[in-house]
């Protein structure tokens, strides 16, 4: 089994509902009829609207759609289905972490937020030592700095689809509490002032160990989790 996942690109002029409702209700039963399983939805719909995403790709990140296939190379039926609904995809086979397993509920929204996030490796980093800090020393710093109750690492193997974007290296999937928008004393779990500058600096030292923020960006989205 491999793991394939799906960036999908689109102006923000249709309600994040409509692309929602279209990918769960064409999208998501063509991939099931062409071999897909375990399959994943974040959308930027209504329900994070608080949030402010950074935003770097024209046309913006507006979803990701992310399931298992027995081959990747059967890939074909899934990608039409998902370019019937977006002008822009974008496809990569990734491998599959989970440092904070969170079980969703099948079928319904998973309570709070996802954070999408497209990481880059910082340049002249050696890939091993990126994956150490990344795996071990960063892992830690966000537990204990953020709120997050779930995280997902999809590491790139390669990508799937022509023009997918070759800047990033993984996308980052964390779960928070829905305040966590746009408050950032719940984002960073502090309870003051000083413990948000603490949490916050934290954070950003660590970051800046092993990423690029050039071509970083991400998005607040719902996650479906459909099984």
């Amino acid at each position: 089994m491999e793991k394939l996942a799906y960036l999908l690109f689109e102006e923000g002029d249709r309600p994040g509902s409509e692309l929602r409702n279209a990918l769960r209700g064409k999208a998501v039963p063509a991939l099931r009829s062409a071999g897909a399983s375990e399959i994943t939805l974040h959308v930027q719909d209504e329900d994070v609207a608080a949030g402010t995403p950074m935003r770097k790709s024209d046309p913006p990140i507006r979803a990701m759609v992310s399931f298992w296939l027995c081959d990747s190379d059967d890939r074909g039926p899934c990608e039409q289905a998902l370019a019937a609904h977006v002008p822009r995809i974008a496809g990569y086979l990734v491998v599959e972490s989970r440092p904070m397993d969170h079980r969703p509920p099948k079928g319904e929204r998973t309570p709070g937020m996802c954070q999408v996030t497209c990481i880059a490796k910082l340049q002249g980093l050696d890939y091993g030592e990126f994956t150490r800090i990344w795996h071990v020393d960063h892992k830690q710093v966000a537990i204990d700095t953020q709120s997050t109750t779930g995280y997902v690492r999809n590491e790139f193997v390669r990508a799937l689809t022509p023009g997918a974007p070759d800047g990033w290296i993984a996308i980052v999937e964390e779960t928070f509490p829905i305040e966590a928008l746009d408050d950032p004393k719940v984002f960073y779990d502090a309870s003051s002032d000083g413990e948000l500058k603490s949490n916050l600096d934290q954070m950003m030292t660590s970051c800046s160990r092993f990423l690029d923020m050039g071509p970083l960006e991400f998005t607040h989205m719902s996650e479906y989790y459909l099984g």
